[in-house]
């Protein structure tokens, strides 16, 4: 068996990152949301695209106020968006609000709580203690971003910061890498959809909507595909379907030792080349890996258990890093782990890898993590909801005593 480790490291020298690029249109926000940027975006645009008061106030000339109090006539007011009319000159002011353009002749802008405005003359009161060093309170043009340069780099992923800073630079439409098709097959002839009548010894299919609802979290378009049923010849018809339709293909089920488990035996007669068998962790062990060539490329297949958890672990702690280095983005593309304090015991049988489910909080003093109460079998459902975090106990460790460090596999 690979370690968990070695396992995601195969498994990422095995993607290929999409080279499929599209434009989208900034106008359409929810579609632009998890993009992954193609190429770098640059603006014509200088920002700020002026010097502008970071105040409300007066607008001055540095060397008019270098002691206090001193009174300045007011001969304009500049607010937001109006372009100024005058030239400052020695002794005068400008009422000026936040972000409006500074006029000529003007240097720096003294905040309006440390003046006294009566009729059209302002008395600066307390230059002293505020400084009034030329540019206090003045963004300058050019300050944060100078035309030309590299706004946003590619491989960026768009959230809505992003999503703001393209549109004050005026980039109506960027080119984006394609977002990456995963299909998903349930297998196993026990299993009937959730609208069906449940009839004794059968099983509702949870998985597929709890890989359909990963997939989607990851920024990649879901295919779900359905249920097979433990036929040799079905299992192999929607593989091959799944394949033709997709960059990326999930099956759950069907990858151990039992004798309806086809999926490896089906993978090897259409060719494919199987690199992974099972990892060394708990819930999970079995999982294949597997890639066929499909119209010039390896196209990437993972077989995860049929155990409800232990396909989320499984989607988790290698499908989810595979995907988003397919989606183009750049490294590293590892699960994200952090340090917490364990706030209950969390115990293992030292064989493999655990991970624990539980809820991972930011404390006073850090991250602690606490492990969901009740049965940790990987065919539970129940106590799998609200999970935020995975809490590993290496492999040949037998428990993380409360208080003690643990290792987070951070999800949700």
């Amino acid at each position: 068996m690979f370690s968990a480790a070695e396992a995601e490291q195969l498994i990422l020298t095995l993607v290929q990152p999409t080279d499929t690029v599209e434009t989208i249109n900034l106008a359409n926000v929810s579609s632009c949301l998890g993009r992954v940027l193609a190429e770098p975006v640059t603006s014509a645009l200088d920002f700020p695209h002026w010097d502008n008061s970071a105040m409300d106030g007066y607008a001055v000339r540095a060397s008019d106020v270098q002691r206090s109090p001193v009174t300045l006539q007011i001969v304009e007011e500049i607010p937001a968006g109006k372009l100024p009319q005058k030239s400052i000159e020695p002794g005068q002011a400008a009422r000026i609000l936040t972000g409006a353009m500074m006029p000529a002749g003007a240097d720096t802008v003294v905040m309006q709580e440390e003046t006294e405005q009566q009729g059209d003359r302002v008395t600066i009161l307390q230059t002293a203690q505020s400084g009034s060093a030329a540019g206090s309170f003045v963004r300058q043009r050019g300050s944060f971003y100078r035309a030309g340069g590299e706004l946003l780099r590619a491989g960026q992923v768009i959230s809505p910061a992003e999503i703001a800073l393209l549109a004050a630079a005026q980039q109506t439409q960027v080119q984006v890498y394609q977002r990456p098709r995963v299909a998903i097959i349930s297998t196993g002839s026990e299993l009937v959809r959730p609208d069906q009548s449940l009839q004794p010894g059968q099983i509702v299919d949870s998985n597929q909507y709890a890989l359909t609802a990963l997939v989607a979290q990851t920024g990649a378009i879901p295919v779900p595909l359905g249920i097979i049923s433990d036929q040799r010849s079905a299992v192999k018809e929607a593989i091959t379907a799944a394949m033709s339709q997709a960059d990326l293909v999930i099956s759950s089920g069907g990858v151990s030792v039992g004798d309806y488990d086809y999926v490896d035996q089906v993978l090897a007669d259409l060719g494919a080349t199987l690199h992974i068998r099972a990892v060394a962790v708990k819930p999970g062990k079995p999982l294949t890996v597997a890639t066929l060539a499909v119209a010039n490329r390896h196209q990437l297949y993972f077989g995860l258990p049929g155990n409800p958890a232990s396909a989320m672990v499984g989607f988790w702690r290698f499908v989810a890093p595979a995907i988003a280095k397919l989606s183009g983005q750049p490294g590293p593309w590892s699960p994200d782990f952090v340090w917490a304090t364990a706030t209950t015991e969390l115990r293992a049988g030292g064989q493999r890898e655990t991970y624990l489910w539980g809820q991972l909080v930011a404390g006073a003093t850090g991250y602690e993590f606490g492990q969901s109460a009740g049965s940790h079998s990987s065919g539970n459902l129940v106590n799998l909801a609200n999970t935020t975090g995975l809490g590993v106990v290496p492999q040949g460790d037998h428990q993380i005593a409360i208080g003690q460090s643990v290792r987070v596999l951070k999800v949700g």
